[in-house]
């Protein structure tokens, strides 16, 4: 069975966000200027104590049914928080109703204000158990024992992933194969077990978590450990990647009552698609607004340096490859594009992908610009033109996108974009087919909040000038 200390843990946590959220209302509510300064007995008194009951159970009632309740040591802080923000608002409509409806006393704005304090409190709590629980955990306390299904390259990808977190404290009791030796050279040295020993080694041993990293040719042989696990309430974890990265992340569905994974190609919500739209249209106008004036002055430079176009034009694939002409500037030569067949041999990019780092081609103003990715700023107009978006993939140019395998047209299922997930990852240091696997993995997993982080991290990694060229 699994430790009692998780069930204690769960409740300790909602006992305390009902509490503190109760407190940080009834606080706010008898603070003078804010709350009801006067509030009547009889009916008054009653309905603002039934309204902030409520609110302060609001928290722990959305926060369990996002999920947050449960076991979150491989989660990233963003994800952990993330579910406040909906407990928050949640609450503070909670609040506004009883003032609508209930005429409970209070200013008008009196539900933000106490729906924001109860996040700001909320949250430093949660951040300070996170911070102490990974603290802890880096150092050998608050452990949690794992079995490995597997011996091979998966199994080893697992471990490894293991060892690279200690802050999930997670302790590798051994890997579980049909074999006495493992398959994969690295894991020489490891304890290796054999199925027979899975019911034993769950006995001997308090496990919290089976992680199944077998081949495919091995599912077959699993009955009987889901079984065990099933028996004993441990949680039997099926790594998704079985076909490789041939599809994308799987979703749960049901098939008249059987539970089972899908991996269809992610549809993104026409809502969220249209928020992400209206996002890139108010940026893009804000940004151009605030650069004309570096703009202005970095046209001025490229016409007195060189000759040729200050804006450089090229077409690039769209969304669906669709063809558009992407504007930039000029940051090369006027005879870049006629230069490029001499020195294709210089190519440092594997792939379709064709990047010189000191490229004789660029300019002196060029190589400034591009050091701080000033050159792209006219693409803003092509993302109030619909063209591009915000944050998307890298839009290709035409001749690569023809030499592109099936699985890499992929990237082109999302209007591409001024940054990315390569964008802010090392840009040209990184191969072809790691930028192929990051873009697939931003489609994938796309939201506007991931969005947002990706263009927090934008900033940064072009005032560090990482990876540019």
């Amino acid at each position: 069975m699994l430790r009692d200390h998780a069930g204690r843990f769960h409740a300790l946590n909602v006992f305390a966000d009902v509490f503190l959220a109760a407190l940080v209302f009834s606080v706010l509510a008898a603070w003078p200027g804010i709350g009801a300064s006067e509030v009547s007995a009889g009916m008054d008194a009653f309905a603002l104590m039934i309204v902030g009951f409520a609110a302060s159970f609001c928290w722990p009632v959305v926060l369990e049914s996002l999920g947050h309740y449960a076991s979150n040591r491989r989660h990233p802080l963003e994800s952990v928080m993330g579910p406040f923000v909906v407990a928050g608002a949640a609450s503070v409509v909670v609040l506004t109703a009883g003032q609508v409806v209930l005429q409970t006393p209070g200013l008008p704005w009196f539900p933000l204000v106490c729906g924001a304090s109860q996040f700001a409190v909320l949250c430093a709590l949660r951040l300070l158990v996170f911070v102490s629980l990974r603290y802890a955990r880096r150092r050998g306390r608050n452990y949690r024992n794992t079995l490995i299904i597997g011996s091979g390259r998966r199994a080893r990808m697992a471990r490894n992933s293991i060892l690279r977190h200690p802050e999930w404290g997670l302790r590798i009791v051994g890997f579980v194969d049909d074999g006495d030796t493992p398959y994969d050279s690295e894991l020489a040295g490891e304890p290796i077990f054999k199925l027979i020993d899975f019911l034993k080694l769950v006995r001997e041993h308090v496990i919290s978590e089976v992680i199944v990293a077998c081949p495919r040719s091995m599912l077959p042989s699993m009955d009987a450990p889901a079984a065990v696990c099933a028996d004993t309430g441990i949680p039997f974890t099926l790594l998704s990647d079985i076909f490789g990265d041939v599809l994308p992340a799987p979703k749960m569905t049901r098939f008249e009552g059987i539970p089972g994974l899908s991996f269809a190609p992610v549809a993104h919500g026409r809502v969220s698609l249209a928020v992400k739209r209206a996002i890139d249209v108010a940026g893009a106008a804000v940004l151009l607004a605030a650069t004309t004036p570096i703009l202005a002055v970095a046209a001025i430079a490229i016409r007195l340096t060189s000759s040729g176009s200050v804006i450089f034009r090229q077409r690039r694939c769209g969304l669906y490859g669709r063809s558009f002409e992407m504007l930039k500037l000029r940051t090369m030569c006027a005879d870049a594009e006629t230069r490029k067949l001499e020195l294709m041999e210089l190519n440092e990019m594997d792939g379709p992908v064709f990047k010189i780092e000191d490229d004789p081609r660029v300019t002196f103003v060029g190589r400034m610009l591009r050091r701080w990715s000033i050159d792209e700023i006219p693409q803003l107009w092509n993302v109030l033109r619909g063209e591009m978006s915000l944050v998307g993939p890298r839009p290709p140019i035409p001749v690569e996108v023809a030499q592109y395998e099936t699985v890499q047209r992929r990237r082109l299922s999302m209007r591409p974009g001024l940054t990315c997930i390569w964008q802010v990852s090392g840009r040209n240091t990184i191969g072809f087919e790691e930028w192929v696997k990051l873009d697939v993995e931003y489609i994938d997993s796309w939201s506007l909040v991931n969005d947002l982080k990706l263009l927090l991290k934008t900033l940064p990694a072009v005032l560090r000038g990482t990876g540019a060229s």
